[in-house]
């Protein structure tokens, strides 16, 4: 039956509702299990509660050390890339690092090893040991790429060919490129700096960490790129350039004409699956849709909190990408539930700014994106999720959901509830605000039938008082994704079966579709293979 609102009680229980018992239960990946936990508590560890939250019991000791969360605060006690002319200076997508533009497009995806083997902790971003490539190699002349976005610190690409589709990554590792022309100086370009192997390698940690979750990015390969562009490269880059220009006349663009590499020029590439489409591409026009969309984002975050205290701070809708993947299914009127019948998945992609860290060792140093590094991303309001960053950024300061206004983020590591902000502090109400953000992107972009979405809308009316940031600061809130997971199954929304992973299969092993010229495409070793879960 469907929850009434006297079932979930923001009081005092003494004892675990039946949907935490559930979501304790969650499988977990064939390939890699998390560390043990209290068993008489586990969600708990999950879903610690803000004291914002107003719930009456004490707060639970979080999985690791105190000080690795932001103290809890009870509120009442207080580029445009150049092409070759100067007519055609390019565009780029909203963009994380920059402030006035957050990446965009149909997979800003993500790195990390998912097969679950070891690799040897020198293999790093410039180790020789991986495979280096030419732009000839990556795509020969028959091959087909196409660029597809541009994330924090990469542009993405998608490759197409006779063994099959990836996407990837290419990040450019400090190395030379051309100076910029006189027309590209006059246009203002601002070149995309090249990143330390540090910044690379901590995104490649937290890829390893997710690869095998449920919602999270398929790894293939990584492999260094080095040289002079190809010709099909130069083109796609051309064209993706013009076709943003004409989406979004002001926005910035970072990275340099593929015609300025040099022999030199080095790049990291990160191959993986291919998501689907991002959701602000995805046309949404089935109410089915909106409840699965949602719902597998908050799943997929909820798990991560418990394996690794992740937080992704920075998904929006061109990090999250929609595919179909089975047939849709009629939802016979009356019938248990409402999650499961669109046949989409979802994946989430990009960890260029996100937080987490290795469960398996006692105190281990977090691995998280200095936030503080370029302040513009909270002072800007170029795209809507501009005001989330703000957000996150306030409640690290204040610990309650206030959210300060654009000139309030100018000092970098002003001293927030625990001293100097520090963005290695674990806060998952960071994935309660970008769900939150995911809730009203759904509703503002729905195409469907208007007595769908009014449906969508009043059943998850009680859902929404307590995701909704902006909501009086006497209502309750969700702490974190797991909370969100936990009532949709008390309202009656996910069946037990479908938290219980009935029905999942493995998804077939992915290799890498790239070869060298000196590489037979048959003789091509097997490298690192992914497996994924999916229901």
């Amino acid at each position: 039956m469907p929850r009434t609102k006297v079932t979930v009680k923001y009081g005092k229980r003494s004892t675990r509702t039946k949907a935490e018992r559930l979501f304790a239960e969650l499988p977990q990946s064939p390939v890699r299990r998390p560390p043990a936990v209290d068993i008489d508590d586990p969600v708990a560890l999950v879903t610690g509660k803000l004291s914002i939250v107003r719930l009456e019991d004490k707060p639970r000791q979080p999985r690791r050390s105190p000080r690795k969360s932001v103290r809890q605060k009870n509120p009442i006690d207080d580029k445009t890339d150049s092409s070759d002319s100067p007519q055609d200076p390019g565009d780029s997508d909203y963009r994380n690092p920059k402030g006035d533009s957050q990446d965009t497009a149909s997979a800003s995806n993500e790195t990390g090893d998912a097969d679950g083997r070891e690799h040897p902790p020198e293999e790093t971003a410039g180790d020789t040991s991986l495979r280096v490539l030419t732009w000839d190699d990556v795509c020969p002349l028959g091959d087909r790429i196409e660029k597809i976005a541009e994330a924090s610190y990469a542009e993405v690409y998608r490759v197409t060919n006779e063994r099959g589709t990836s996407v990837i990554k290419v990040i450019r590792l400090p190395s030379p490129i051309k100076p910029q022309t006189k027309a590209q100086v006059r246009s203002k370009l601002v070149d995309e700096e090249p990143h330390s192997e540090e910044d690379v390698n901590g995104e490649l940690q937290i890829s390893e960490w997710l690869a095998d979750i449920p919602g999270f990015v398929v790894y293939k390969e990584r492999y260094i790129v080095q040289g002079k562009t190809s010709r099909a490269l130069l083109e796609t880059h051309q064209v993706f350039q013009r076709r943003m220009k004409r989406k979004d006349p002001g926005r910035a663009q970072f990275y340099p004409s593929p015609s300025r590499y040099l022999d030199d020029t080095k790049f990291l590439v990160v191959e993986l699956g291919d998501a689907g489409t991002a959701l602000e591409d995805w046309e949404l026009t089935d109410e089915r849709e909106l409840w699965d969309i949602f719902f597998l984002e908050a799943i997929a975050l909820a798990r991560a909190e418990e394996i690794a205290m992740f937080e992704h701070r920075d998904l929006h809708e061109g990090n999250l990408c929609i595919r179909q993947a089975r047939p849709p299914t009629p939802r016979k009127p009356g019938s248990r539930g409402y999650f499961g019948y669109s046949g989409v998945d979802i994946t989430i992609l990009d960890y260029g700014l996100s937080r987490a860290e290795d469960l398996s060792i006692d105190f281990a140093k977090p691995i998280a994106y200095d936030l503080e590094r370029d302040l513009g991303l909270f002072t800007s309001n170029h795209a809507a999720q501009c005001k989330v960053y703000r957000q996150m950024r306030s409640f690290l300061l204040r610990a309650d959901r206030k959210c300060l206004p654009p000139e309030a983020h100018k000092t970098p590591y002003a001293k927030g509830v625990d001293g100097p902000l520090c963005w290695e502090a674990h806060v998952p109400y960071t994935n309660v605000l970008w769900l939150a953000y995911l809730y009203e992107y759904l509703l503002d972009n729905f195409q469907g039938d208007p007595k769908q979405l009014a449906r969508f809308q009043k059943e998850t009316a009680d859902m929404w008082m307590y995701l909704n940031p902006d909501a009086d600061e006497s209502t309750p809130c969700f702490g974190a994704a797991g909370d969100i997971v936990c009532f949709a199954v008390e309202s009656g929304w996910i069946r037990e079966e479908q938290l219980l992973g009935c029905g999942a299969s493995m998804i077939e092993r992915e290799d890498s579709i790239i070869v060298s010229k000196d590489e037979g495409a048959a003789d091509v070793p097997s490298r690192r293979l992914s497996k994924r879960l999916t229901t």
